[in-house]
C-alpha cells in the first residue's frame, strides 16, 4: 500500500491481478466478444468486486473463526482457478489470432468447456459473496482498521535486559544538544521493545528535566500531517486544540515551540514520504538547541529528512532476559512455581527468539494455567496455531505484514517455501520472484531486476530479512517468528515437503506452490492437480506426478494447469 492499510494481499491483491487482466487492452481485444461473452466477463468482474469488498473484514475475523478462514480459502482458490482459466483462454485466443481457421468458436468443444468452467467459477464467487450475512462480514474502507492498540507514554512493568540500550539512547539524545532540531529513531522488528524503551526515556525524570515541553503521539498506520500536527498541539497544551486550518495549526505550533526545548515522541511510524515529513517538521525548526523528535519504527528510512538524524537499532534479548519477562507475566514462581514448569517455560522462551513481546504474551497466556499439560500444549504448538483471541503474538507480527504493498506481501509469503534458518541469496530469490510474476510492473526505464532488488531491499529495511556476514560471504536470514508468519499466511496453498512430513501423506487439493529438499525419498511421488510452482532446495532425484505424468525434478513452473 501507499501510506494506507492494505488488507489481505493474498486475496485482495490477487483479486486485483485478475481484475487487471479482465480490463487489459490485450485481453479485451483478443477475448471479449470473441471467445468469452461480454456479459460473462462483466459478471465475473462484478462478482470479484463484491467479494473483494468483504476481504478486509474477513481477514481480521478469520483469526479464531474457522468458518471465515475457510471462506477466505474458498475465495482464494476460486481466484487461482479464474486466473488459470483466463490465462488459458488468452493464450488460445492469441494463437488463434495468428492461425487462420474457418471453425466458428461456438462449434469448438474445447471453448464451450472453458466457458462452462468460467461460469462455474463465477457462480462460486457469487455464492461466497452471498454468505456475508451468515458469517457477519461487512464492507469496511481500506485502512480504517488497526491491528495495534494505541500506545501511551506510561511505562508498563519492569524493563529487562536493556541497560546498555538505555545508556546508548541517553548518549544519543545528549549528543542532540548541539543542534536546534534532531530526529532520532529507535528501529527494530515488531515486538522487540521499541515502544517500551521510548516510554522509559519519556518518563526518565533526570533526562526530561532539561526539556520545556514534551508530548507523546501514537501515529500508527496513517501518517496524516494535519492530524499529527493537531495531536502534537494537544499534547503540549493539555489536550486543547480547536484549529482546523493546516496553516493556522502550523503557525500556532511554531509559536508554542519557539525558543523552547522540546521532546516529542512519535510512536509506531511507517511513512517514508519525504514531502509529508518536510511539511510536518517545518514548525519544529524554531525550538532551542537540544530539541528532539524521537521515532519508533520498523523501517530504517523513516524520518531521515533532517540534517541531524540518527538511529539506534534495537536487537533481540537474550533467553535469560526473555525468561525474566515470561516469568514476570506468568506469575512464576508466585502461583506457578515448580521445577517441571520452569523447564517447560524455558523451552517456550527459547521459541520466542529474543522477542520480549512474544515472551510477555506467552507468559500472560499461561498465567492462569497451573498444569504441566497446559504448558506442554504451548510448547508443542506452533505460534500461529494459538487462539487469536487469547494471543497477540501473530497479530503483533501481522502489523508489519499488513503495511506491505500487495506485491511485497506475495513476495514475503513465497518465502514460506524455504525451511527455517535458510540462508537466502538475494539475487536468486529475486529471479524466482520474477519467474513467479510476483513483482510490481516496472516503471519507465526500469528493469524487472531493478524492481526485484527494490522489493528485496524494502523487505530488508522493514526487517523481514536480516543480513549476516560470515566466511567472506553475505547472506540473509529470516527470523523464525517471521517465517512462522509467512507459513501461517501461506495456508494450504503453499506446501514444503521435508523429513517432517509423512511420505505417504498426499498434498491437499488447494496446494498451488510446492518445494522439496534432499530428505525426500527417491521413491516418493505426489499427485498434483493445479501446480504453479515446483521449487527444489538441495537437489533431490524426486518426481512429481501430475495427471499420470512425471515431471522431472528441478523445474520451476509458474502455471501447470
Amino acid at each position: 500500500m501507499a501510506e494506507a492499510l492494505v488488507v489481505g494481499a493474498l486475496v485482495s491483491g490477487f483479486a486485483n491481478v485478475v481484475l487487471d487482466r479482465l480490463i487489459s487492452p490485450e485481453f479485451v481485444n483478443l477475448v471479449v466478444g470473441k471467445k468469452l461473452d461480454r456479459k460473462l466477463v462483466d459478471r465475473l468482474r462484478t462478482a470479484l468486486l463484491a467479494a473483494e469488498a468483504l476481504v478486509a473484514d474477513a481477514e481480521q475475523k478469520q483469526f479464531g473463526n474457522d468458518r471465515v478462514r475457510k471462506w477466505l480459502d474458498g475465495l482464494r482458490d476460486a481466484l487461482y482457478t479464474a486466473d488459470d482459466l483466463l490465462d488459458r483462454v488468452f493464450i488460445k485466443a492469441e494463437i488463434r489470432s495468428k492461425v487462420r481457421t474457418h471453425l466458428p468458436s461456438f462449434l469448438n468443444l474445447s471453448d464451450r468447456k472453458m466457458v462452462t468452467k468460467i461460469e462455474e467459477v463465477v457462480k462460486t464467487i457469487e455464492d461466497l459473496q452471498k454468505l456475508k450475512d451468515t458469517l457477519g462480514l461487512r464492507e469496511i474502507p481500506t485502512g480504517s482498521s488497526s491491528w495495534r492498540p494505541p500506545s501511551t507514554s506510561l511505562v508498563k512493568g519492569n524493563v529487562y535486559g536493556r541497560d546498555a540500550d538505555q545508556q546508548a539512547l541517553i548518549k544519543m539524545l545528549n549528543d542532540n544538544n548541539h543542534h536546534n532540531l534532531s530526529v532520532s529513531s529507535i528501529v527494530g522488528m515488531g515486538g522487540v521493545g521499541k515502544t517500551t524503551l521510548a516510554q522509559w526515556l519519556y518518563n526518565n525524570k533526570d533526562l526530561m528535566d532539561g526539556f520545556d515541553l514534551k508530548a507523546w503521539i501514537c501515529v500508527s498506520e496513517n501518517f496524516d500531517v494535519v492530524e499529527t500536527t493537531k495531536n502534537v498541539i494537544k499534547g503540549i497544551s493539555s489536550g486543547v486544540c480547536s484549529l482546523e486550518s493546516f496553516d493556522l495549526l502550523q503557525q500556532h505550533l511554531k509559536e508554542k515551540l519557539s525558543e523552547k526545548k522540546f521532546f516529542i515522541v512519535l510512536d509506531d511510524v511507517w511513512s517514508e514520504d519525504v514531502d509529508k515529513w518536510s511539511s510536518f517538521v517545518t514548525p519544529f525548526q524554531h525550538g532551542r538547541k537540544g530539541s528532539t523528535i524521537l521515532l519508533t519504527t520498523r523501517k530504517e528510512n523513516v524520518g531521515r529528512i533532517v540534517q541531524h538524524y540518527n538511529s539506534y537499532t534495537l536487537k533481540e534479548l537474550s533467553d535469560d532476559y526473555c525468561w525474566s519477562i515470561f516469568a514476570d507475566n506468568a506469575s512464576f514462581p508466585e502461583s506457578n512455581g515448580s521445577s517441571e514448569l520452569e523447564e517447560i517455560g524455558r523451552k517456550i522462551v527459547k521459541k520466542c527468539d529474543g522477542l520480549p513481546l512474544a515472551a510477555e504474551t506467552l507468559g500472560r497466556l499461561l498465567r492462569s494455567k497451573h498444569d504441566v499439560k497446559e504448558w506442554n500444549k504451548i510448547l508443542l504448538s506452533d505460534i500461529w496455531e494459538f487462539p487469536m483471541t487469547d494471543s497477540k503474538v501473530v497479530p503483533a507480527l501481522l502489523i508489519s505484514y499488513y503495511h506491505l504493498p500487495a506485491h511485497l506481501k506475495r513476495c514475503f509469503v513465497y518465502c514460506s517455501l524455504y525451511p527455517k534458518d535458510h540462508q537466502y541469496d538475494k539475487d536468486e530469490l529475486i529471479l524466482l520472484w520474477m519467474a513467479e510474476d510476483l513483482l510490481r510492473p516496472p516503471k519507465r526505464r526500469e528493469t524487472l531486476e531493478e524492481v526485484g532488488c527494490e522489493c528485496f531491499d524494502d523487505l530488508a529495511s522493514r526487517l523481514f530479512f536480516k543480513q549476516v556476514e560470515g566466511n567472506d560471504e553475505k547472506y540473509f536470514v529470516m527470523h523464525d517468528l517471521m517465517h512462522d508468519l509467512a507459513t501461517f499466511l501461506a495456508g494450504e496453498f503453499y506446501c514444503r515437503l521435508s523429513e517432517e512430513l509423512d511420505e505417504k501423506e498426499e498434498m491437499r487439493i488447494l496446494t498451488r506452490h510446492l518445494s522439496y529438499n534432499h530428505s525426500i525419498s527417491q521413491n516418493t511421488s505426489y499427485k498434483i492437480e493445479s501446480l504453479r510452482t515446483l521449487l527444489y532446495i538441495n537437489h533431490s532425484p524426486f518426481s512429481i506426478r501430475k495427471e499420470g505424468t512425471a515431471l522431472p525434478y528441478g523445474i520451476l513452473s509458474k502455471k501447470n494447469t
